[in-house]
């Protein structure tokens, strides 16, 4: 099952903290694809910002939905004070995190959803991978390398290929779930193919 996030998305931080324990309970493999949701939203809805920014009834609703989420599935959590952050440096980092993407993509998104902490600085990310035995340095610059940006407008355009719209996104068999309270849906398909 493929999971598709951005790590500016408060729905994906939801689902980043919940997909690998419940996909290891089902015997379901995860595959992490990070994207950048900023190109589809100006494609499709001709805005350069959230969603929950530009009409502000559905981020009010959207901002205590998460309160209550993150109580439900006993997640850490605390508003940060800029939203949308910038993810594409963090995108690019997941893109090269090999083996270790699954612990790096939950440090991350803590770093924004509940430490506060800007994931567009290069220095904070350094801090936030070496934070899980990973070589943050050596990753930040891996992160800036030309085949590594070239990955993510790769993934990006695939997203955009596969009919998403938002984040976060569960594909199995080319078959698309759309939202964090679709997790449960993709993994009963995903262990039905």
């Amino acid at each position: 099952m493929q999971f598709w996030f951005d790590f500016g998305s408060t729905y994906s931080y939801v689902a980043a903290l919940r997909i690998e324990d419940e996909c290891a309970r089902a015997g379901v493999a995860v595959e992490y694809k990070p994207f950048l949701l900023g190109p589809i939203f100006t494609e499709l809805l001709g805005i350069k910002d959230s969603p929950f920014n530009a009409q502000p009834v559905r981020g009010r609703y959207m901002w205590r939905d998460l309160e209550r989420l993150c109580e439900k599935y006993a997640i850490p959590w605390r508003r940060p004070t800029v939203f949308p952050r910038n993810s594409l440096l963090a995108a690019r980092v997941a893109c090269c995190a090999g083996t270790s993407i699954g612990p790096l993509t939950r440090a991350i998104f803590r770093a924004n959803f509940v430490d506060d902490r800007d994931i567009a600085d290069p220095d904070v990310l350094r801090q936030v991978i070496d934070s899980v035995g990973v070589d943050g340095a050596r990753l930040v610059e891996a992160a800036q390398t030309p085949p590594v940006k070239a990955r993510l407008r790769v993934q990006t355009s695939e997203a955009q290929r596969l009919g998403i719209f938002g984040a976060p996104d569960f594909v199995v068999n080319g078959e698309l779930f759309f939202g964090q309270d679709r997790l449960e849906d993709a993994i009963a398909w995903a262990k039905r193919a």
